[in-house]
């Protein structure tokens, strides 16, 4: 009697065991959304964040929660996904948030704002030091949910039609360049042109601009900047740890059950992950092939670099006393930043130092 009752229990449980995750699967339900993303299918670093972030989510909900990607321009302008995730037209985008920096300055602090943050300091901001509760706080004026999903490290200057030797020569200059990097740069006479990363080229090409920048050799190889300007300068310090982010509308995500919305949040962790180490992976050969290809690679100068700075703090007081949202973020921003450069100082960069210190004199070879 006994051992019929225990094989009468044991195999319901073992039924019910075995059915527990077909049922599960038909209980979850069948989400479509569609991403818009500001950056064109041929930067596969870029781009490829939002194929990430799709591919993640399909793969562990067993294709129940789909998003479809389109690049910039197919179903919304570059720049034009904001309005779009707001509005509902659509539910999602990948993006930049400084580009949006002409609604407010303090869409930026979702990126990066000139001698900010590196890649790591960033995240440290986001997910950390409070960064996260701010930007989110800021975003409900936009209906947008935001996460960090992609970063692409420490830029570089562009590329420049003629030498820049002094801050004078910055005169008059036409540049793209984006988000709030052209701000400063005003200052020192750059007329600043924000244009989306396909129509760059042909801008550059044609004259309408004189100088360039994107993001560093890998991508900017491919979009063959090098063709139309040899120098190429360094660092982008409008951009020391760039992030982008996914844009979800407030309600569609509100909309999700929990589950999908922690995969989806984990999609983005990835594609944060991911970019970063892809283009730390492709960067060295892309820059030698530059090289080789003609360009004069060379450092903005340390007298360049000190005007720019004083430009970008004048920069930022004035926006200050004029935006108070600007004002709530940047305060708690610059302190959370100084502390890392402090910190950063005292063991990385002595480490960092010694490195490329070393690495020199391997690339000499020994002293005779």
């Amino acid at each position: 009697m006994e051992r019929r009752s225990f094989i009468k229990h044991t195999g319901l449980a073992g039924i019910l065991a075995a059915s527990s995750a077909p049922v599960f699967a038909q209980a979850a339900p069948e989400v479509k959304w569609r991403l818009a993303s500001s950056f064109p299918k041929s930067l596969d670093t870029i781009f490829g964040a939002a194929e990430v972030i799709s591919k993640r989510v399909a793969a562990s909900t067993n294709n129940k929660f789909q998003i479809q990607t389109f690049a910039g321009g197919e179903i919304v302008p570059p720049f034009g996904v904001v309005d779009a995730v707001q509005n509902g037209t659509i539910q999602c985008a990948h993006t930049a948030p400084y580009y949006f920096f002409g609604k407010d300055p303090t869409f930026a602090f979702g990126c990066a704002i000139p001698f900010g943050m590196n890649y790591r300091q960033q995240n440290a901001w986001m997910y950390h030091g409070g960064g996260m509760q701010l930007m989110r706080e800021f975003y409900k004026d936009y209906n947008i949910v935001n996460f960090p999903a992609g970063n692409t490290g420490a830029q570089m200057g562009g590329f420049f039609r003629k030498e820049i030797k002094t801050p004078a020569d910055f005169k008059g200059l036409k540049m793209r360049i984006g988000g709030t990097g052209g701000l400063p740069l005003q200052k020192l006479g750059v007329i600043p042109q924000q244009i989306p990363g396909g129509d760059i080229y042909p801008a550059l090409e044609k004259g309408t601009i004189d100088a360039a920048e994107w993001v560093g050799p890998y991508d900017d190889e491919k979009l063959g900047l090098y063709k139309v300007a040899k120098y190429y300068y360094y660092p982008g310090w409008w951009e020391g740890g760039p992030e982008l982010d996914l844009f979800v509308n407030a309600k569609a995500y509100q909309d999700l059950p929990k589950d999908y919305q922690s995969i989806l949040e984990g999609a983005c962790y990835e594609a944060n992950v991911d970019m970063m180490a892809k283009y730390d992976a492709l960067n060295p050969a892309a820059l030698k092939k530059l090289i080789a290809g003609g360009v004069k690679l060379a450092p903005f100068s340390n007298e360049i670099l000190a005007a720019c700075y004083k430009a970008t703090t004048e920069t930022y007081e004035e926006i200050s006393e004029k935006n108070a949202k600007f004002k709530k973020i940047y305060e708690p921003w610059k302190a959370f930043r100084n502390d890392q450069i402090a910190w950063f100082q005292v063991s990385e960069n002595r480490f960092d130092n010694f490195m490329i210190a070393t690495g020199r004199m391997s690339q000499r070879g020994p002293s005779k």
